[in-house]
């Protein structure tokens, strides 16, 4: 065994042998497992220190989270209660400004009816506009449209002639 890996257990002093000598056991071997265990014996004393002072630190620092709560539960508490006057608070507000709202609607609803009345004057207006625009178009198109009608007997009118005289 290592120094680095040794580890003692009750399994490991009962099962560890001594050679026997003339006069008993090794005594380096004795030495040497002795100052082994004295060792091993100092770390789970130091160990078991650390573990101490690790337990007293985790108990003073659970009395602390212990205040830390009482404190946070009576600033939950006090905080509700400032939601509570918050939010009625509020609720007065939202009233008001409902009621503000409602007379705004009112005004732009009124202000919608009459844009919509002068709209409706307008488009009549432009629709009368484009009644005539369209008439006069038509008239315009027709009167074309007796030109081309003309223009195409006359090119039939021409293009017989024009046989005519070829098979003359």
């Amino acid at each position: 065994m290592t120094d680095e890996t040794f580890h003692l257990t009750p399994h490991d002093v009962r099962a560890q042998e001594f050679q026997k000598i003339l006069r008993g056991f090794d005594t380096m071997q004795v030495e040497s497992f002795k100052q082994r265990v004295a060792e091993e014996l100092d770390r789970l004393l130091r160990e078991r220190a650390a573990l101490d002072e690790r337990v007293k630190n985790q108990i003073e620092q659970l009395r602390s989270f212990r205040e830390r709560e009482r404190a946070m539960n009576d600033a939950l508490i006090a905080a509700q209660q400032l939601r509570s006057d918050i939010q009625a608070q509020a609720d007065r507000e939202a009233e008001v400004v409902l009621k503000e709202a409602r007379a705004e609607a009112a005004r732009i609803v009124e202000r919608a009816a009459d844009d919509e009345g002068a709209i409706r004057q307008r488009s009549e207006v432009a629709v009368r506009q484009l009644a005539t625009y369209v008439a006069s178009f038509r008239a315009l198109l027709e009167r074309h449209q007796g030109e081309l009608s003309a223009l195409e007997a006359y090119l039939e009118e021409s293009r017989a002639y024009r046989e005519e005289n070829v098979r003359a």
